[in-house]
């Protein structure tokens, strides 16, 4: 097998791998929204055993994903892949097993708060690092990159754009999960979304002819713009009722599902920045300053 289709077969593994993590956090996402918000609001026995139901799948296909992960970690060292691509895969492997840990500790009982958040943003990061895998083994990662100067710290503002997801992210969980209240989740809201956005807008304002740099920058304002749209109306619909309708399970399930891709939209933009934007070098400022002292 030729090198490149390698690295193709690599990357298709990596994403098919990031689909069922997503479909893990849906049936997670799904079990937590059959919840009633109030803990004196009872559900009905159709709910109580579809969740039931859910839990069951929940706990198959994490077994599913763990399995993936470990083929992942395997090919990434029968492709000799470094770097990178090498140390999500151990993350994500690090990650999933913690994941089952957890899950497994609770089989048949709920889990506490707590750990609840943990097994609940762990998933997120384990799909934002899968799917960064998957970037970073494809065929086109062997090409040089198409270096261009850094403008406005654009750098440094798309490492910190996904740390600030990863944190509105644990806000969430710890709202779905009884930890807090949603105020504080609302306020992260409304900072994150601003510079995520604002990170977006200078990428495509600066580069609008980079292919790779507009192509992420588009993709995280799109989704980003799409979860604060849904987050409205989940929190919306949360103020008018109390009881689990299937307009509330399906908004708030897009609402996490969209979080996780959100994630994953702000590491992909991270990456290419860092890849292809090259910090300001002091030459370029050089020939100002000794224009201004002659």
């Amino acid at each position: 097998m030729s090198t490149s289709k390698q690295h193709l077969g690599l990357q298709r593994y990596a994403a098919f791998l990031a689909i069922c993590t997503l479909f893990v956090i849906l049936i997670g996402a799904t079990i937590t929204s059959f919840q009633p918000p109030v803990p004196n609001v009872s559900v009905s026995s159709t709910i109580a055993a579809e969740r039931v139901s859910m839990q069951q799948w929940h706990r198959i296909s994490g077994f599913v994903v763990t399995a993936l992960a470990i083929g992942l970690v395997v090919w990434l060292a029968a492709a000799r892949k470094r770097g990178a691509a090498r140390w999500l895969g151990w993350t994500a492997l690090a990650v999933i097993i913690l994941e089952v840990g957890l899950g497994e500790s609770a089989a048949g009982q709920r889990l506490p708060d707590a750990l609840a958040f943990a097994h609940a943003l762990l998933a997120q990061v384990l799909f934002a690092a899968v799917t960064a895998v998957a970037l970073c083994t494809g065929p086109a990662w062997d090409r040089d990159p198409e270096l261009v100067e850094d403008r406005f710290s654009i750098r440094t503002m798309a490492l910190i754009a996904p740390i600030l997801v990863v944190a509105q992210v644990a806000l969430g969980a710890a709202y779905r999960h009884k930890a807090m209240g949603v105020l504080t989740h609302i306020f992260g809201a409304f900072v994150v979304a601003v510079f995520v956005l604002l990170v977006g807008y200078l990428v495509v304002k600066q580069y609008p002819n980079h292919a790779s740099l507009r192509t992420a920058a588009v993709a995280l304002l799109s989704i980003a713009g799409l979860q604060v749209l849904l987050g409205f109306a989940a929190f919306v619909l949360r103020l008018l009722t109390d009881q689990v309708t299937p307009a509330v399970v399906i908004i708030t399930v897009a609402h996490v599902v969209t979080g996780a891709l959100t994630l994953a939209a702000s590491v992909f933009l991270a990456i290419q920045v860092r890849r292809n934007i090259r910090a300001a070098s002091p030459a370029w400022v050089e020939p100002r300053a000794k224009a201004v002292s002659s």
